[in-house]
């Protein structure tokens, strides 16, 4: 009888096998399924849409995570602010700030998780850095530019000074450094509140000393006249018009590497005439994904996926948001690009930034 057991274990234990094999569920037990598919729509800033019309990305999100996205592109501060947010499984702004107004506007959500940062900067074309170096306002170490006297440079601008003025004859007009509408999109609205800080003397704006500052603010940005929308818009504005129409612009640091890594037979012209110049001190700009609904709290451990955030780092440049990810920028192939942003501000607080927005709206 014992020398049956073990023969009899081998054919029970090849039968089920057999059984799993035909009928296709041996397959599944070798690869783990995702579960049920969901479709989640979401207002996402566009400065993250190419990484989403990634088909990389497309594809991993549904075999791996059964999430198919379907982003509307949409400023950030609208989208907590002024757009309906019915039927939408998610919000995807650009800085915490955004996830702060919606929570103080009445907002709720079931989660809430940054899942890429990238710090503001400032593009500018070569001749304007190298006239920022004469001026003492911008440095360079290794292959990266830095900003160490913001005050100045907004001194200057506050002064209204001239390009002419700091050895640029070929410029027309004054210094000025070009944004988006801070009443509607991220970078812009980033860089009001790093302008705020730096016209407080380089100290975080508060409800206490908002009023001392908001003055200049609002006159700095009524002088700009029209504003693109879009982080994305501005930059393609700025690398398609050339220096005289936009000498400095607010970006993310990301958009560079992006269209860098996208537009290979433009390499050699951005290192040659574009650079990124990192304020000392910057502001971060973080991803939060805020889950409306259960398909959003989906999306929101779909994108920890190891591999998304490989690409969103070696394709599209944004760094980690989630503890423990390192982005080495010697697999970028962009010069200028610093390992690790060390110089960086709090940006005032979601109840004064609310109250900039709001004298911006009416300026």
């Amino acid at each position: 009888m014992k020398k049956l057991i073990g023969p009899l274990i081998f054919l029970a234990v090849a039968g089920v096998f057999a059984y799993m094999y035909f009928t296709g569920g041996l397959e599944s037990v070798k690869k783990p399924q995702p579960a049920q598919s969901v479709d989640v729509a979401a207002f996402v800033g566009g400065e993250k849409m190419a990484f989403l019309d990634n088909p990389e990305v497309g594809r991993i999100l549904k075999e791996r995570h059964g999430v198919h996205l379907n982003p509307t592109k949409a400023g950030s501060i609208e989208m907590v602010s002024g757009l309906p947010t019915a039927g939408k499984d998610a919000l995807w702004p650009s800085n915490q700030i955004a996830a702060e107004i919606y929570r103080n506007k009445g907002g709720s959500s079931l989660a809430v998780e940054t899942v890429f940062n990238s710090p503001i900067v400032l593009y500018a074309y070569d001749i304007v850095a190298d006239a920022l170096i004469q001026q003492g306002i911008v440095v360079k170490r290794s292959e990266s530019y830095y900003i160490v006297d913001f005050p100045k440079l907004v001194r200057y601008i506050m002064e209204g000074k001239t390009w002419k003025e700091i050895g640029l004859p070929q410029l027309f007009g004054k210094v000025g450094i070009h944004s988006t509408d801070p009443t509607r999109s991220n970078s812009g609205n980033m860089f009001a509140g790093l302008l705020a800080n730096m016209l407080n003397g380089a100290t975080v704006v508060t409800a206490d000393t908002l009023d001392n500052v908001l003055p200049q603010l609002v006159e700095y940005f009524r002088l700009r006249g029209h504003m693109e929308h879009s982080s994305g818009d501005i930059f393609k504005n700025f690398i398609t018009t050339g220096v005289g129409a936009r000498p400095i612009i607010v970006g993310y640091e990301n958009q560079l590497v992006e269209f860098t890594l996208e537009n290979e037979r433009y390499r050699d012209y951005l290192r040659e005439k574009i650079r990124t110049l990192y304020p000392e001190p910057t502001v971060w700009s973080s991803h939060p994904v805020i889950a409306l609904t259960p398909a959003g709290k989906r999306l929101i451990e779909a994108l920890k996926d190891e591999e998304l955030q490989k690409i969103a780092w070696e394709r599209h440049g944004f760094r980690s948001g989630l503890m423990g990810v390192e982005n080495d920028p010697a697999v970028l192939d962009v010069l200028g690009i610093p390992k690790e942003i060390t110089s960086v501000m709090p940006m005032p607080d979601a109840a004064t930034m609310s109250r900039i927005i709001t004298a911006l709206e009416n300026k």
